[in-house]
């Protein structure tokens, strides 16, 4: 197993946010023509993005262990064993990156908190 590097780490985050933002885009501009035809309850953009982040990961790193950036860099998460994570992990990896201070942990731990917290790794395919 072979770690990915800083720069893919940077290139999924990328690819990933991109897309999370487009789908969150998409759901705020439906959602808000319901508040403005239907008088329905109005959400703030943070509380789709939140959502659509955490829904996203869950998904696609529970079912194939990888999200369109890391296919994208050929990249997957695994568990310390090497094997793909259980579901628990993958849940408590998706939690953690809702915090903004996640990225922080670089320096001190050489991995992110996610990582770090969920004991899994982002290695090459």
């Amino acid at each position: 197993m072979i770690k990915v590097g800083i720069g893919t780490r940077t290139l999924n985050f990328i690819v990933d946010t991109g897309i999370i933002s487009l789908l969150t885009f998409a759901a705020f501009r439906t959602w808000e023509f319901y508040v403005y035809y239907w008088h329905i309850t109005f959400y703030p953009f943070y509380y789709f993005f939140a959502v659509i982040l955490l829904v996203y990961y869950i998904f696609f790193e529970a079912i194939f262990a990888r999200t369109p950036g890391k296919w994208l860099s050929i990249s997957r998460v695994v568990n310390k064993k090497g094997s793909k994570p259980s579901f628990f992990q993958i849940l408590l990896r998706s939690i953690v990156r809702l915090t903004v201070i996640d990225c922080f942990f670089i320096p001190f731990l050489d991995k992110t908190l996610h990582d770090y917290l969920s004991n899994t790794e982002v290695v090459e395919a």
